[in-house]
Parts: structure tokens; sequence; C-alpha cells
């Protein structure tokens, strides 16, 4: 195929949507299917698209906005290509764009969208035990039964074994509450964070604080896919993706959140460590080539060890290397979650850093990384499987 031919079939996104973000439970004039319906006339909107021409639909996390329903809301003409994503949490976040763009690519959709929509507060709230949940029965008998009780033994192991201090996972919880503050949209933006904050909130599930826990939101998220081909009749600013996937490290498993059997070599991680190495040689590129990232931030210490897995310093070194200010907007080496992320903008199962991704490489982000060409976005961390993207300049 002429390098032509295959510029044509590079797969963009050209169009981002949002709904307004709200702590859990204050979205109530409005269904979540609702939420991802409007998130998705508003990234078509953005890309100059009719609702009418998308034929392409992705989720993940056992999403209910189901592509039949979404077709008949939208208008659109047919369903040509649908998926989701296996696994709970997160962890699909990158891996329904990574579906969308081959959909496009491989000709099963023209125009493919990929979304995510929660409201809590009318249906399942992701921060509480939920002692029906599959697989659960193997943890649950150990006082494992949220999030943040799952997490917290790999970071209170990363501790240990390294030396990681709470200071470490306070620089992740400073670094995106500064830059939520420049977020208008961030659910967070008027309540900076200190360190001395930080240290004084309650424990959670130790070693995790109050603000080392992400937040629990209503909202909505959607970015639309196609071709350059494609895309280059569209009035929508085009960013290409380079790369994107998903993948699990041998033995993981379910991981933290049903088996806890993960391989000791790779325990405390984000399960991405192989994930990662692939996408930078499909990409190619390596680490040294990422501006800015959009880390899932679960928890602090989450992105910690994603900054280890992705290469951007040695196992261990996480912790050193956010305190040191290279996370940081505007000066450090690599700035992180540039909208505020899961911890301070709000948590749309992680697809809002999707966006932030895109308008980073757009120009466009309230902190904006000066000159940024490439931009690395993660799904949930340590879940299996786990995903990410990779996104070059507009």
């Amino acid at each position: 195929m002429s390098h032509s031919a295959l510029l044509a079939k590079q797969p963009c996104i050209v169009g981002i949507g949002q709904t307004e973000f709200t702590k859990w439970g204050h979205i109530l004039d409005r269904s979540e299917f609702q939420l991802a319906a409007q998130a998705v006339v508003s990234a078509a909107a953005d890309a100059g698209l009719p609702c009418s021409e998308i034929d392409g639909f992705a989720s993940y996390a056992n999403d209910a906005s189901e592509p039949s329903l979404m077709q008949i809301a939208l208008g659109a003409k047919q369903v040509r290509f649908a998926s989701m994503v296996w696994g709970g949490g997160g962890g699909g976040a990158c891996a329904a764009v990574a579906h969308a763009a081959a959909a496009v690519t491989s000709g099963l959709a023209n125009y493919a969208v990929a979304y995510r929509s929660l409201c809590q507060g009318q249906s399942f709230r992701y921060g509480q035990a939920h002692a029906w949940a599959p697989g659960k029965n193997f943890i649950h008998p150990f006082g494992l039964f949220s999030p943040p009780q799952m997490m917290a033994l790999i970071v209170r192991r990363h501790m240990a074994e390294y030396g990681t201090l709470p200071e470490h996972l306070a620089s992740v919880a400073l670094a995106c509450s500064a830059n939520a503050g420049r977020n208008p949209n961030a659910v967070m933006r008027d309540r900076p964070l200190t360190l001395e904050r930080y240290l004084a909130s309650r424990m959670i599930a130790d070693p995790l604080r109050l603000y080392d826990c992400c937040l629990e939101s209503d909202g909505a998220c959607a970015v639309l896919v196609t071709t350059y081909e494609r895309a280059c009749d569209l009035s929508g600013v085009a960013v290409p993706i380079l790369a994107a996937g998903q993948g699990s490290e041998g033995g993981w498993g379910t991981g933290p959140l049903a088996g806890f059997n993960m391989p000791a070599d790779v325990f405390c991680s984000g399960n991405a460590g192989t994930l990662a190495r692939e996408l930078y040689a499909r990409a190619g590129i390596t680490s040294a080539d990422v501006n800015v990232a959009q880390f899932y931030d679960d928890f602090t210490g989450m992105v910690l060890m994603s900054l280890e897995d992705f290469g951007f310093c040695d196992r261990g070194e996480g912790g050193p290397f956010a305190a040191s200010g290279q996370i940081a907007w505007p000066h450090g080496s690599l700035p992180i979650n540039t909208s505020g992320g899961n911890l301070a903008e709000a948590y749309i199962h992680g697809f809002n850093l999707v966006l932030e991704a895109v308008r980073q490489m757009r120009g466009t982000s309230t902190s904006q990384v000066a000159n940024a060409k490439i931009c690395l976005a993660t799904g949930g961390p340590a879940i299996g499987p786990t995903s990410a993207l990779i996104l070059g300049g507009a």
C-alpha cells in the first residue's frame, strides 16, 4: 500500500463533546442515556458532521446506552459497527477509542463514536461496595469491598518495596488540583488543595487519604473517529491516533478487582508495561517523545505506577519523579492530567482524559503545554485488560 493510501486510512479524532460535570447525584433532569446522546451530538457538531451519518458505536464497562437506542435518538441512518470492551472499571476507556479507530480503518464504519456516560445518583454508584459483583467472593472475606480498599494494598506494597511516601502521593493530587483551578468545567475548580490540607484529610483505606481518591461524578463524554481521508471533508480539527490498544500482563487475570494473584514481578504496577512498549513501537516513538500525559488517576498511587509502566522513570522511582515537579504544569518535563483528571475535573470513568488529550493536541487546553506534539492517555491501571492511546499533533 502506498504512503498516500496509508495516510488516507489514518484514524483521527475529529470531534469531541461533553455535558456539564457535577458531583454524583446532582444531575436529575436527564437520564444517563440522555447525557450520552447529548455528548455525542456535541461531538458531531464539533466535527461538522450530521448525526445521521454516524454508523459506529463503541463504549466500555457495561454501558447502558445501547447502540440500537442511540441510533434512534440520533436519527442515524444505520448501525454498521457496535462494540463493548470487556472488563470492569475504566480499563476500557482508551480501548473503546481503539475499537472505533479499528472500525473506520477497516471500513466496518465510516464515522464511529466512542462514549461514556455516568449518572451515579440515578443508578450505579462506583465508589460503593457491591456484594453481588461477580468474582469478588475471593476478596470480600478479606475486607476488600470497594475500589479504594482493593487498590490500597498495591500502593502499600509499593511503599514498602520502594520507600514511596505520602508526600509522593500528594504531589499527584496537588498537580491535578492546580490544573483543575484553571479549568472552568472542573468540579473542583474553586477548591484549591494544599499539602497541609491533603495530609490532614481523613484516611479512606490506608495509605489512601481522601484526596488520593478520584471524584464520583455525573456527566458524559464522546469522541467522533473517522479516517484522515474523510476528515478532510469535515470542519472539525482532526487529531491523528498514532496508536491505541489494550492489553494485560501474563498471569494478571482479574488483578486487584477480584483475584489478587498477580505475578510478583509486576504486582506493584498498573498492568501496562508490555502494552506501553507495543504502543510506542506501533507509533514509532519512545517515552522521551511524549510531551504531555493524561494518566487514569483513580488513585494517586496508581499514577506513580503508570509513570513507571510507560517508561518515564524506572520501577520504584515514580514517587521521587512526581515529587520533583516533573509532572507539574507548565515547567515539568511531563505535565499530567492538565484538565484536573479524575481527581479534580470529574470522574467520567476516565473518558474525560481522552477529551483532554485531544484538546492538548489541538492547542486548546486550559493548561496548554507549549509546542506539544504527542500526548499519551491511559485507561484504568491494574485492570485486566487495561488500555492506552497515543495522539499526535493536529
